[in-house]
């Protein structure tokens, strides 16, 4: 029998304590072990619940007791999760966690630490809820060269997004329906500020490429700024508006960003609507690959969570590379990073034209006193510059 606790009865904590619970054999099965969870850490009382009996207050119950070999941390946030987690590991406990900020914020030193306790620090659900892309990048594709990460991180945007292009409404309506679905939180600014994606793509970009990519350096841009009007615009030109996180080996640095941009079909993210999420990675000798899945919810979420406990139960006493380091990677401007880009503009659409190229002008007869257009291939500070002299930019989105 190894012992469990889980810090954090949420959605996530629930779910974990549910999915241990509903497929132990399948646990055992793999692991060769049973795995129980012997205490639930949280301030509130849940009585009648399932965890009523194993239920505590007091987090030196679980630190102190020797029988707890793996710990769960489902808490969220940066305090108290992050010094409850270095205790964990100093203590020589095993933590498995769903916690994006905290592995974007410390991640390198908890594993740091964890290496040197010879236990082990893991985060599959920490991007992309259920989709197991970090044990892709960790395990089966350690013999490529990854050249390109790119995903749809964030479910909730996801779902706003496909909301405006379906039903034709805003972007405050779109809000509000994901609000009362349950898919936004009351509270939803690290959702739809791209903050929650940032920190995704820059985990996922560091187990790519070997170097750590703090989140602090990713160009962010949220879906705040996105109207009805971009909508009709992009099922014009048989595109997607979808707020993507992407990376790219350049020769000198790495370029990383989250922003909307225009997708079409022929990019593999076109489809992924709703609440799913899905990473596309290119490697040297693989070629293109995705994963597509729940990218949030209880049980998908929990069943990574779950995949790193049963990790920790087959390697108590070995440290698995997880694959982030200490050398810092070179990122490169967001504004010299080269692209195509859809434009809205007031003006003289005929002079506008040049920088059209081939695409030429877009007019719609909803809006008569604008004109859009794709641009030619260049920076977004070059672009800039040269709409300045022809008009009123309102609007640029990248194209995907």
């Amino acid at each position: 029998m190894i012992y469990a606790a889980v810090m954090g009865y949420g959605t996530v904590g629930a779910g974990v304590v549910q999915v241990l619970t509903m497929n132990r054999d399948e646990v055992k099965r793999h692991t060769g072990e049973e795995i129980a969870v012997k205490y639930v850490l949280d301030l509130r009382d849940f009585p009648g619940s399932p965890v009523e009996k194993i239920l505590t207050h007091n987090y030196e119950d679980i630190l102190n007791d020797p029988e707890v070999r793996i710990v769960v941390e489902t808490m969220g946030g940066l305090r108290p999760a992050y010094d409850f987690t270095k205790r964990a590991l100093m203590a020589g406990k095993h933590v498995c966690t769903s916690n994006k900020e905290l592995v974007a914020e410390h991640g390198v030193e908890l594993c740091r630490i964890a290496a040197e306790h010879q236990v082990n620090y893991l985060f599959e659900a920490s991007c992309g809820g259920g989709i197991p892309i970090i044990r892709a990048l960790n395990a089966s594709l350690t013999a490529d060269r990854i050249e390109m990460v790119e995903g749809i991180l964030n479910g909730t945007t996801n779902y706003i997004l496909t909301s405006m292009a379906e039903e034709g409404k805003e972007f405050d309506d779109a809000l509000r329906e994901a609000q009362k679905m349950g898919y936004a939180e009351l509270h939803p600014e690290a959702d739809i500020e791209g903050w929650d994606a940032c920190r995704k793509i820059a985990i996922l970009s560091s187990l790519a490429y070997g170097q750590h990519i703090s989140y602090k350096d990713v160009h962010t841009v949220g879906i705040t700024e996105i109207d009805a009007a971009d909508m009709t615009y992009a099922k014009a030109a048989g595109c997607k508006i979808k707020l993507i996180g992407r990376s790219c080996r350049e020769e000198k640095g790495v370029s990383i960003l989250v922003e909307p941009m225009m997708i079409g079909p022929e990019n593999q993210l076109y489809s992924v609507d709703g609440v799913m999420n899905a990473v596309f990675v290119r490697g040297n000798a693989l070629g293109d690959a995705m994963l597509y899945g729940s990218g949030a919810g209880s049980l998908p979420t929990a069943s990574a969570v779950c995949g790193d406990v049963a990790d920790c139960a087959k390697h108590l006493n070995k440290t698995i590379r997880t694959g982030l380091t200490e050398e810092n990677a070179s990122v490169l401007p967001a504004g010299n990073v080269p692209g195509r880009f859809f434009v809205r503009m007031d003006g003289d659409a005929g002079k506008a034209a040049v920088l059209a190229g081939a695409g030429g002008v877009m007019r719609l007869p909803e809006f008569p006193e604008e004109f859009a257009f794709f641009s030619e291939q260049m920076t977004e500070e070059e672009l800039r510059t040269r709409c300045a002299a022809f008009g009123n930019v309102r609007k640029i989105i990248r194209r995907g």
